[in-house]
């Protein structure tokens, strides 16, 4: 059974960087699209950035350009580079995989059906 397991996150400054990373374990791992999403203290679970199975690549707008999603293939693992973090990057960042299609203008929206796995918490403070 393919598992996803985040790691990476931690507390660091305003103005840090982290680098989060999502494991995928099984000998083929192919998603559709590959995304990392994030839960804020009381908000909702939100797209951060994804990467579709072609590698093109699409980021929400509060990633400023700060926010680089990348994989490598050979050890099934996506990345999420964060630079430049601030307070309210803070959240508990989780990657989840869609195995089935899912139109481009929706890749943002949380789907039950796709694979989660269990999260990291990312916390931003001076």
């Amino acid at each position: 059974q393919v598992q996803l397991v985040e790691s990476g996150g931690g507390s660091v400054q305003p103005g840090e960087s982290l680098r989060l990373s999502c494991a995928a374990s099984g000998a083929t791992f192919s998603p559709y699209l590959w995304t990392w999403y994030r839960q804020r203290s009381g908000k909702e679970r939100e797209g951060v950035a994804v990467m579709f199975n072609d590698g093109s690549t699409n980021y929400r707008d509060f990633t400023k350009g700060r926010f680089i999603i990348s994989r490598d293939s050979a050890k099934n693992t996506l990345y999420l580079q964060m630079n430049n973090l601030a307070p309210e990057d803070t959240a508990m960042y989780y990657c989840a995989a869609d195995f089935g299609f899912v139109p481009a203008f929706q890749w943002w929206l949380p789907r039950s059906d796709a694979l989660w796995g269990q999260g990291t918490q990312v916390t931003v403070s001076a």
